[in-house]
Parts: structure tokens; sequence; C-alpha cells
């Protein structure tokens, strides 16, 4: 009989944290450049178009000794029911023995790694004191990226927040900043940049040194001619094919980090670049950058651009930690299979 470790999300939520998730992201980035991570294909379910699908991330970290899987879903009409409209669920599996090791609810898993990774490229890639900070988007992910590099890059004074469907309010600036708050305080962290809304996008584009997406958008939201030398981009919403958040031109201008070159091209942000054979391929993957193998940036007028489609190794190796921490701490309930 097999045991296996099962972890709600109120029980992850206890253990997880800024630090956690970001040196679990690292090492999963670096496993990966040593040839010590795969990354599995992809399964893809459209149940009803834009409404309801499910797409299932897996791979294996060699020096973790373990692989998995993670399976999110996406529905619409959930919230009728009472229900979340995304769910995501993780599988961990020790690689010697097959043996299932732990159930995990994901949910807070992928908003922090995500955020993590977000934070890493930006503190590899961008400029050595960069001060402003653009974040486009207001959800869970960008306050989940701000939190994170924020806590990595304490030279940031000024946090640019930009919604493109829609103009903010003070309430909802202050329920951002409060949600990042949070998430700093319980990695020991505190807040000291300035908050603002912003409405002319080309304009603060040419004041921001470190600008991260995080939409759903199908469309460019900045122009390569808004864009100054010495921006750092990461790019964390275009995961889908279809999906575009910056001009396809700037690629041209930039030095280019993938997560996963290959899923990169085929469904992130450098898939409308790559289609109009603007680029061919990438100067190399964040992991690269990590591990000094890839010098990243070479001067402060470098545009850098980090193209992240997300890859279950993140996830896999933040639950790792998890997994191990919730033993120490008798947390979460074991069961027999």
């Amino acid at each position: 009989m097999s045991k296996i470790k099962v972890l709600s999300n109120e029980d992850v939520k206890k253990i997880i944290n800024l630090d956690i998730a970001i040196k679990a992201v690292e090492r999963a980035y670096k496993q990966k450049s040593n040839n010590k991570g795969s990354v599995w294909p992809i399964v893809f379910y459209e149940y009803e178009h834009n409404v309801f699908d499910l797409d299932i991330r897996s791979g294996n970290l060699v020096d973790s000794n373990a692989y998995g899987l993670k399976m999110i879903s996406y529905n619409e009409n959930n919230p009728s029911k009472n229900l979340p409209v995304v769910n995501a669920t993780a599988l961990v599996f020790n690689d010697k023995t097959g043996e299932p090791l732990a159930l995990l609810n994901a949910l807070s898993i992928t908003s922090y790694r995500t955020g993590a990774a977000a934070a890493l490229a930006a503190k590899y890639l961008a400029k050595k004191n960069s001060k402003n900070l653009l974040i486009i988007g207001s959800g869970n992910i960008a306050k989940y990226s701000v939190a994170a590099t924020l806590h990595l890059i304490p030279t940031i004074e000024n946090v640019y927040i930009y919604n493109a469907r829609r103009k903010l309010d003070e309430k909802e600036l202050l329920a951002f900043k409060e949600a990042v708050n949070q998430l700093l305080i319980a990695s020991n962290s505190n807040l000291t940049a300035n908050f603002m809304l912003v409405d002319d996008i080309r304009k603060i584009t040419g004041s921001s040194d470190i600008i991260i997406t995080a939409t759903p958008s199908d469309k460019a939201i900045i122009d390569s001619s808004w864009v100054l030398p010495g921006t750092h981009f990461s790019c964390m919403g275009a995961g889908l094919v279809g999906k575009q958040e910056i001009d396809e031109k700037l690629f041209s201008r930039a030095k280019v980090f993938a997560d996963d070159k290959k899923l990169c091209l085929e469904q992130g942000e450098a898939q409308t670049a790559y289609k109009k054979k603007i680029i061919s391929s990438f100067d190399g993957e964040l992991g690269d950058v990590l591990l000094g193998t890839n010098a990243g940036r070479s001067s402060d007028n470098d545009i850098t651009i980090f193209d992240s489609v997300g890859l279950f190794l993140q996830d896999l190796a933040t639950s790792i930690e998890l997994i191990e921490e919730a033993n120490r701490k008798k947390i979460g309930v074991e069961i027999e299979l």
C-alpha cells in the first residue's frame, strides 16, 4: 500500500511564501538548463470554446527525484454554481519507484510560481538599480508578480498599474496595494514603493525600467516605438496560441529569453514574431542566465524580454518544498491508496 500526503488550498496557504516559491522556481530553471529537468507534451482539451477547457502539464526533475503533473480546468459557468472559475490540482511521484507522494491543490502554487518567475527574470535581466515598475493587468498574477519583484529588487520606488480593459478606481488601487503588502509581510519584507494608477500607456512605457505583462490579451498593448533602450519585459500572460501583449516588432530590437524555447515559439509571447519571421530563435533560456552560462544583459541600453508560457517544473519544484515543509510542520492529511 502507498501512502500519499494530501494538501488542501488552506494547507498550502499556511506554508507557502515568496521565498519558498522563488527558490523553488530558480532551482527548477537551473535543473532544466542542466538537462536535469524535462518538460513533457501538453494535453489540451476544449469542452466549450472560450468557456470550458482543461490542460495537463507534466515533467520531471532528476535532482529532485520526482515527476508529476498538474491539471488545470477553466469554466466560466462555475460562479453561478458557487464554484471557482479555475481549478488546479498537482500530483507528485517518486521517480525511482513511481509511488505517488502527494496530491496538492495547486491554485496558490500557480500564483506564487508565476510571480516568482517574473521577478527572477527582472532581477537577472533588468538594469541594476531599476526604480520604476509598470504592471499591465490588475488580477491575481499581477499582484503576485509585483510582490515577488519588490521582494527581490528593493531599489524599486514606483509601481505603475495599467488596466487595458477599463480604468481602475482608488478603491481598487488600495486593494491591489494591500494584497501585495500582505504577500510581502508573509515573507518578512516591507512595502516601501509608491503605487499609482496610470492611463497614458505610451508615456508610462517610456518611464519604466521594468514592465510585467499579466493579461489574457490577444493583441499588442505596447507598441515597439514607445519602448526606450534599457527596458526589461517579463511577459507572463501570453501562454496560449493567439495571445499577444507586446508589439512583435520589439523582438527585433531586444535580447529575448524563454522559459522553454520550443513552447514559447509555439504559444508564447514570441509566437507572432516567429510566425512573421522577425525572430527564428532565442538568445537563451532564463535557466542559462541563472546558471551563469549566458550573460543575459550586456549593457544598460539592451532591451530584454523574458517570454514565459509557465512550466510544470516550477509547480513541481514548489510542490516538493511544500511537501517537505508540511511533513516538518505536520500539516495536511496522509491517506493510503
